[in-house]
């Protein structure tokens, strides 16, 4: 099965957002269609903060991953931040995910970006073992922090 990434166009916000939806589902995040949607479309047409990527053939995406872009002096210019990754369940531990995390980075890093981040839920072992694979280290002086507004 293939991982290949293809960045998502407006056409594409029906199967990005029913993969969204899946995505909230199952890892209990509380939002509306109206939020999902509101936050998904600027993505797809072009807002410059961000991109989503769909995973596999583009008529049947089995995933999706979101990248918003930030700017950071430590880094020395553009950051990214992986603010959602999903695979399908029924095509997971196929290597599907760790080949995204492999190939996003490259594609990333050929458009200039110098650092790539994502946050892992702490008891998430087999996530921890994923990222570790793909050479994503933890920051031991850093814990990532949140104010919602």
């Amino acid at each position: 099965m293939s991982a290949a990434l293809h960045l998502a166009k407006p056409e594409d916000l029906d199967k990005v957002l029913a993969l969204v939806t899946a995505f909230h589902e199952e890892m209990e995040i509380k939002s509306s269609e109206d939020s999902r949607r509101a936050a998904i479309e600027p993505l797809l047409d072009g807002i410059p903060y961000g991109a989503v990527y769909l995973v596999g053939p583009t008529r049947a995406p089995i995933g999706y991953t979101v990248v918003t872009f930030s700017w950071s002096v430590e880094f020395g210019g553009m950051d990214g931040y992986i603010d959602e990754l999903y695979i399908r369940p029924p095509v997971r531990k196929r290597g599907i995910a760790t080949e995204v995390l492999i190939s996003l980075p490259k594609t990333l890093a050929q458009a200039g970006i110098k650092a790539l981040h994502l946050e892992v839920v702490r008891e998430d072992e087999s996530s921890h073992m994923l990222y570790a694979r793909t050479r994503f280290q933890p920051r031991e002086r850093h814990m990532m922090m949140t104010k919602e507004l």
